[in-house]
């Protein structure tokens, strides 16, 4: 396997993800922000944080599996959340849970940032979620 995920002791715990990504291997994957659309574009749960965080968490996966990756070779996820505030960690939380099992989510999780935003590219858009992978 190309990537090792670790956090080293001292690092602050418990958090759900890696502090650390190591990965080898010359071919990286780079999947673009991606958002609670379908296929031919229509806006999946419109208002609902946790419906978005699924659709767009499947929407990742399709990109890696295109490039022949999976959330295995995933080093960083970050995630972009329009009117961010803690009260909210629960939604996103119950999205990710929701697809963990189907997508292969790794537990815990590679190392993940999350930053709140105003407002991402349409009105409608809650979530956005970007993934790097590193495969041999």
């Amino acid at each position: 396997m190309a990537v090792e995920l670790h956090t080293p002791e001292g690092m602050f715990q418990p958090v759900p993800y890696h502090h650390v990504a190591t990965a080898t291997g010359t071919r990286q994957v780079h999947v673009a922000g991606q958002i609670a659309r379908d296929a031919d574009g229509r806006s999946i749960a419109p208002g609902d944080l946790a419906g978005q965080v699924e659709q767009a968490l499947r929407n990742v996966a399709r990109g890696l599996a295109g490039a022949g990756a999976g959330f295995a070779d995933v080093v960083r996820l970050r995630f972009f959340v329009t009117q961010w505030h803690p009260d909210r960690y629960g939604d996103l939380l119950a999205g990710i849970d929701r697809v963990a099992d189907e997508l292969g989510l790794p537990q815990p999780w590679p190392p993940v940032s999350l930053i709140g935003v105003e407002i991402l590219f349409e009105p409608d858009v809650l979530v956005e979620i970007e993934a790097y992978a590193v495969l041999d």
